[in-house]
């Protein structure tokens, strides 16, 4: 079941979402996001999701603000071969979420810091997800 929390929040991040993902897919959005393509656990289709961009060398790391009840992470968690649209480039890799990672301590080490005070601020069940990308050509 979603929280409450969960929920206000999605509605409210949905129209900022969209145009994210718009400039994302642009290359004109700015270097604190990224986007992460996750495959539908139900369609198998794409699905892109505008995150806090959280490169770091061959490893991204992502603090999902509401854990296991955001559906991205559902998928990941059924099929974790994902890719990253980071800094212009997609690179894919494998996702690993760490449920015994301090996510809150996390979030201050990556390079947005102001992104990810917002997102320490709407979370409701963050869940640090690591994920190892393969290496660039």
């Amino acid at each position: 079941m979603r929280s409450r929390k969960y929920r206000v929040m999605t509605t409210l991040e949905r129209g900022s979402n969209r145009l994210i993902r718009l400039a994302l897919r642009a290359g004109v959005a700015p270097r604190a996001f990224a986007l992460l393509e996750t495959t539908g656990r139900c369609t198998g289709l794409a699905r892109h999701t505008p995150v806090g961009n959280g490169l770091d060398g061959d490893t991204f790391w992502l603090v999902a603000a509401h854990g296991t009840q955001a559906d991205y992470v559902r998928n990941l968690q059924a099929n974790p071969r994902v890719r990253v649209k980071a800094d212009g480039a997609w690179r894919a890799g494998t996702a690993i979420a760490l449920p015994g990672d301090d996510a809150l301590a996390r979030s201050r080490t990556l390079p947005y810091q102001w992104d990810a005070a917002i997102g320490r601020m709407m979370a409701s069940a963050p869940l640090t997800i690591r994920i190892d990308l393969d290496s660039a050509p």
